[in-house]
C-alpha cells in the first residue's frame, strides 16, 4: 500500500517537471541585438507538430493593425497579431529538442529552419532559426 502511495506521489510530481520540458506554452521572446522584449508567442500541439502564433507584440514601435507586409506566402498581408510564425516542429526521437519545422521572421518575411530546446528546466527556450550553416539563436523566456 505505501509503495502505491508512493507512486502516486513521485508521478503527481513528476508530470508537471516534465510538462515544463517541452516548448509547448507561452513565451516572450528577447531580440538578441537589443536584449529587449519584442513579443509574445503561444506555441501549441497541432496533430504531433508544434505551431506558434504571435498573441502579443511588446515592441515600442508596434502598432495593433501592423501587417506582415514582407510575407510572401499565404501570411502576406495578413495582421501580425494572430500571424502563426512558427509551423511543423516536432520532437526529435530521444532528445527534448524539436525540429524540422520554420519559423518566420515577419520583419524580413523569411522562413527559417527551425529548431527548439527547452534550457533551465523548462524556464528558457532557446530558438535557432537557420537558412544552411547561418543562423542565430534567440533565448525565449516563459510566460505561462
Amino acid at each position: 500500500m505505501y509503495k502505491a502511495v508512493a507512486a502516486i506521489i513521485i508521478v503527481a510530481f513528476s508530470v508537471p517537471a516534465w510538462a515544463q520540458m517541452t516548448p509547448e506554452g507561452l513565451w516572450r521572446n528577447i531580440d538578441d541585438k537589443t536584449g529587449e522584449a519584442k513579443a509574445e508567442i503561444r506555441i501549441r500541439d497541432n496533430a504531433g507538430a508544434l505551431t506558434g502564433v504571435l498573441e502579443k507584440r511588446l515592441a515600442k514601435d508596434a502598432k495593433p493593425d501592423d501587417l506582415c507586409k514582407e510575407c510572401s506566402d499565404d501570411r502576406k498581408d495578413k495582421p501580425l497579431l494572430g500571424l502563426e510564425i512558427i509551423r511543423g516542429a516536432k520532437k526529435a526521437e530521444g532528445k527534448d529538442v524539436w525540429e524540422g519545422g520554420k519559423i518566420l521572421d515577419p520583419e524580413n518575411g523569411r522562413n527559417y529552419t527551425l529548431r527548439m530546446t527547452p534550457v533551465e528546466g523548462g524556464k528558457k527556450l532557446e530558438v535557432r532559426g537557420s537558412i544552411g550553416p547561418f543562423g542565430r539563436t534567440q533565448t525565449w523566456v516563459r510566460v505561462q
